[in-house]
């Protein structure tokens, strides 16, 4: 049986968040022999216990469940290397400026990976005065739509939001040189 939480991941991070067991039993209202219990695979935390167990670890339950520490490698935020993720339930558009566990609407979202100008997706660039006037040619359909596009430069992006059945054409301040998603 897979279990959804691991002793040895429970014990590591206990660890290193510098936590007895008897200090992280104190934390979630539990006896010390019941986290020895979990961390031993002799028993399990209840599902309601891994919000507080998490916060307790000093980690996501996202990272809780795989086992796995997100560590944040692009700790100059070069915004050039920015990540989007759209949740499928709602809509939403998230950016993070390197990898990150993103979850929206109960679902873990992985990063999108940009569709290449093609014949059906062709880009129409025009520059108007200070501004780039951005046109893909693209039927906007309620089954099939771009969802938006972004300018990303240096030390900042701008994104705009596309919906079904619109056009799907934007402006952008022209800044230094920047990357279209």
């Amino acid at each position: 049986m897979e279990t959804y939480v691991t002793g040895s991941t429970i014990k590591r991070l206990r660890e290193k968040a510098g936590l007895t067991q008897a200090a992280l039993a104190d934390i979630l209202g539990v006896s010390d022999k019941a986290v020895s219990k979990w961390e031993t695979g002799r028993g399990y935390p209840d599902i309601t216990m891994l919000e507080g167990l998490a916060k307790s670890l000093r980690v996501s339950v996202t990272e809780l469940l795989s086992g796995e520490e997100i560590i944040n490698r692009n700790v100059s935020a070069n915004m050039k290397k920015s990540k989007f993720y759209v949740c499928p339930v709602c809509g939403n558009v998230i950016i993070g400026t390197g990898e990150a566990g993103i979850s929206c609407c109960g679902i873990q979202l992985p990063p999108l990976e940009a569709e290449g100008e093609d014949s059906e997706h062709e880009i129409v660039q025009e520059r108007v005065e200070d501004e780039t006037f951005i046109t893909i040619k693209h039927e906007m359909t309620k089954e099939h739509y771009i969802s938006f596009v972004a300018y990303v430069t240096d030390d900042s992006f701008q994104l705009v939001k596309f919906y079904p059945e619109g056009n799907a054409e934007a402006r952008f301040k022209i800044r230094a040189f920047g990357k279209l998603y």
